[in-house]
């Protein structure tokens, strides 16, 4: 096994050649892998290499540690005033994490090793297939820190669960256990923690023992890629960030990530 450093000094984000086999990890566990742009931009990057690498087959993503795969957005930067969104359109277009709206020929296999929360989940939306551990919880609780799941989270989620509890999880903010997401058609298998990255791994040597330009072109037409976008989501992406853009200029996003800093609960006035 090859472990490259992914992202400057800090290895935020690990890249590992198993095999075949690129296995992406979130590396910023004492953040609960929460997304910075550092991790974005190396996400991103180590997708583009394997995109182009024929000798990759399949790409893994996961999370360092045992209790989080990814809370999502990093609050805490976002409250500082950090810069969150790449500079470079190319990288603008990969979107959160530089993973949810990369649209790569390589298929794509989610192991959530913990928690996926708010953007977590819009990682496994954005997968093509997802193994979990037992203990994982899944939900989209951006509504509860005064922002709404613009990854691609509340388009997905309505088109990969049932409607009814689609909606429940977008408006209520609140989470379901791995037993839920499992049943509900979120991920694939449910497996103990210390069985997770053999279970990933199992599953993407059941796909590269395929022939890969059937493999990649049956991805291609499965998710509706066309020159890297998913036709019917251009709409969907558009309609999202504006409507982001517009509450993440209002008094309360800006009161949820405080609070969510300062650890209270947030005082809405839907201003």
């Amino acid at each position: 096994m090859k472990t490259a450093e992914a992202a400057s000094d800090a290895k935020l984000v690990l890249v590992e050649r198993v095999e075949n086999v690129m296995v992406i990890t979130l590396n910023r566990p004492d953040a609960r892998n929460a997304v910075n742009l550092p991790v974005q931009l190396a996400v991103g990057e180590a997708l583009e290499e394997a995109d182009q690498d024929p000798t990759v087959a399949v790409v893994i993503i996961t999370g360092a540690g045992d209790k989080s795969f990814c809370a999502g957005v990093d609050l805490k930067a976002l409250a500082r005033g950090e810069q969150l969104r790449p500079d470079g359109a190319r990288e603008q277009n990969w979107g959160f994490a530089g993973y949810v709206n990369h649209q790569i020929r390589k298929p794509t296999i989610a192991a959530v090793n913990g928690a996926a929360m708010g953007g977590g989940t819009e990682l496994v939306l954005a997968s093509d297939l997802a193994i979990t551990v037992e203990s994982a919880t899944f939900g989209l609780p951006e509504v509860k820190r005064g922002i709404m799941a613009a990854a691609g989270g509340v388009f997905r989620v309505v088109e990969q669960l049932p409607a009814k509890r689609a909606m429940e999880l977008v408006l209520t903010g609140d989470p379901i256990d791995a037993r839920q997401a499992l049943e509900l058609g979120l991920v694939n298998e449910v497996v103990p923690q210390s069985e997770l990255m053999d279970a990933a791994m199992n599953l993407a040597r059941r796909i590269s023992a395929n022939a890969p330009l059937a493999v990649q072109a049956s991805k291609r037409v499965a998710r509706g890629i066309v020159d890297g976008e998913v036709e019917r989501e251009v709409t969907s992406w558009r309609r999202a960030r504006a409507e982001l853009e517009v509450l993440m200029s209002s008094e309360d996003a800006k009161e949820g990530a405080r609070a969510f800093a300062e650890k209270r609960s947030p005082v809405w006035r839907a201003r």
